[in-house]
């Protein structure tokens, strides 16, 4: 019975991983470096084409490249589509 009501549930990780070519919808978080960076969770893309005044905003991205060993990468800024809450 218990397996059956856990059927399909799993755990999400703290440093997902993400495959080139994959866009997603990011939060611009800070800037390393001189560089933009977004942070899922303790993953971190740079973001080319993403400047300061572009942190704290909602974008949309084109992962480049991600190293699964180091949880980094680089992407490229497709748009940016919102403010954040906060």
């Amino acid at each position: 019975m218990i397996r059956k009501y856990f059927q399909g549930w799993q755990f999400r990780t703290a440093t997902p991983a993400f495959d080139p070519g994959a866009e997603i919808t990011v939060i611009l978080t800070g800037v390393r470096d001189g560089e933009v960076v977004a942070r899922v969770g303790d993953s971190t893309l740079v973001v080319d084409g993403a400047s300061a005044d572009h942190v704290d905003k909602k974008a949309r991205i084109r992962v480049s490249s991600f190293d699964d060993n180091d949880h980094d990468g680089r992407a490229e800024l497709l748009e940016l589509v919102g403010e954040t809450a906060f």
